[in-house]
């Protein structure tokens, strides 16, 4: 394994193949070798969150997420083989409750800005759904265990949360709020008089 992982120019892969955990040799552009990247790239933009000022509970927790996506590529890249454990899926979710509890509801639609932090947590929220189609396209074409599935499903919306969070944390000066949508309907809703209106509150 040590030579392995020395050697990083191994030319095996000049063909347009690469090597599977187990051995076998597939196309660049399959399937599985795709959902591996968007793994790969995922950590690889939660590495470029951690480099900025952040804090130290929101560290820990994404220096653990890493941890785990590098499991859930490993899983990948063994057909068959589980890796990522349920209870890494639960760690998201008891993650998720813990900080949304501390946030105050949302009134519109927000926008994927702020702080510097919270920008970069919405583009690995958004890598996070690439990463979870794709291991879903792959579950259509091969057997995927479901927690690969679940917990990158969990993280897209915790990274949500997180953003939210980094916003209100304002460590470089840029946030401290909620980037609201500038929605007409919201707008429309500020400006009508207390007692006019549609008396349900439903909406068509």
């Amino acid at each position: 394994m040590g030579n392995r992982l020395t050697q990083i120019s191994t030319r095996t892969g000049d063909d347009g193949s690469t090597g599977l955990g187990d051995g076998s040799r597939v196309p660049k552009d399959h399937l599985r070798i795709q959902a591996i990247g968007e793994v790969d790239e995922l950590n690889s933009q939660l590495g470029v969150l951690l480099a900025e000022p952040l804090p130290p509970e929101v560290r820990e927790l994404l220096v653990q997420i890493q941890h785990e996506l590098f499991n859930l590529g490993g899983e990948l890249s063994v057909p068959g083989f589980e890796l990522l454990k349920t209870e890494a899926v639960q760690a998201l979710d008891q993650a998720l409750e813990h900080h949304n509890a501390r946030l105050p509801r949302l009134q519109e639609f927000i926008l994927p800005a702020g702080t510097r932090s919270a920008a970069l947590a919405h583009v690995c929220r958004t890598v996070a759904r690439r990463a979870e189609r794709s291991v879903v396209t792959l579950g259509r074409a091969e057997m995927v265990n479901d927690a690969p599935r679940l917990f990158l499903n969990r993280l897209s919306d915790l990274l949500f949360v997180l953003a939210r969070v980094l916003n209100r944390a304002n460590l470089d000066g840029l946030g401290g709020d909620d980037v609201y949508w500038k929605s007409q309907r919201l707008a429309d809703h500020a400006a009508t008089p207390v007692g006019t209106g549609d008396p349900s509150g439903a909406e068509n």
